[in-house]
């Protein structure tokens, strides 16, 4: 039974035709003919809450929506952006690199110098003997190398490489063997045909010399009498320079032809 709509009826029926568009006014008018079935209503309503609602794990309650938060009025007002991270000089890190490239460049070149260091000692150490052994071959072709003419002064060209006593034994014998000789008219020539450097240090060497010498004389027809000798020489180092201090022959052979 459809209750009375009382006298204001007619203004909400003309006011709710203002509102609702001409095409919906025939359903307006079928609704309010039309009677409500409460019961069919709450049941759509309840499908519907269904079909929305979301399984939430168990011991997990819903959130109650909470009061939204009030804007700032001071970030409201100031107008500033995000307050930018804090910013790292660049300076700081090229520092770094800087200065591990520096201990890089050390390190190699630490172990460059460990490594060329051995080198350079064998190399100064090679230079040392070839000059002990050109010292000793250009000794030894001085001393016994001399003719009838210059050989009074042969003590005196001789002096540049001998040190000490042996320098005066040298004289000595010279002098002893220079009238003979002279009188004999003997040439002798000594060539250097080897030479070892035994032992050295950085102030004394031994060295061993081998040589070839040939001696010619009118007394004898001027046929050349050939001797294989060999000599070990101690030798010292004065003033950057290697003097001989001893000599010992070694080996003395006569290779002269027996006519």
């Amino acid at each position: 039974m459809t209750p009375d709509p009382g006298p204001g009826a007619d203004s909400d029926d003309t006011s709710t035709a203002r509102r609702v568009p001409v095409g919906k006014r025939k359903r307006a008018r079928g609704s309010e003919t039309a009677p409500v079935d409460d019961d069919a209503a709450a049941e759509a309503v309840e499908e519907l809450e269904a079909a929305l609602a979301v399984d939430l794990p168990p011991g997990v309650e819903e959130p109650e929506p909470g009061p939204e938060p009030a804007d700032s009025p001071d970030s409201a007002d100031s107008g500033e952006g995000p307050v930018p991270g804090v910013h790292r000089p660049a300076g700081r890190r090229w520092l770094i690199a800087a200065a591990a490239a520096a201990v890089v460049f050390v390190a190699a070149g630490g172990f460059a110098g460990a490594m060329v260091q051995p080198y350079l000692a064998d190399r100064a150490l090679v230079a040392t003997k070839m000059e002990v052994a050109r010292t000793a071959a250009e000794a030894i072709t001085t001393l016994w190398t001399y003719t009838p003419e210059d050989m009074e002064d042969l003590p005196n060209r001789a002096d540049k490489y001998l040190s000490g006593d042996f320098s005066d034994q040298y004289r000595r014998f010279i002098d002893a063997i220079v009238v003979s000789n002279k009188q004999s008219q003997v040439t002798n020539n000594t060539e250097v045909v080897g030479t070892a450097v035994e032992s050295i240090s950085p102030t004394e060497a031994t060295a061993i010399v081998y040589t070839n010498s040939v001696a010619t004389s009118p007394v004898t027809k001027n046929i050349p009498s050939l001797r294989y000798l060999s000599y070990r020489l101690t030798m010292e180092r004065k003033n950057s320079e290697w003097l001989i201090n001893r000599m010992t022959a070694i080996t003395q052979l006569d290779l002269t032809p027996q006519l």
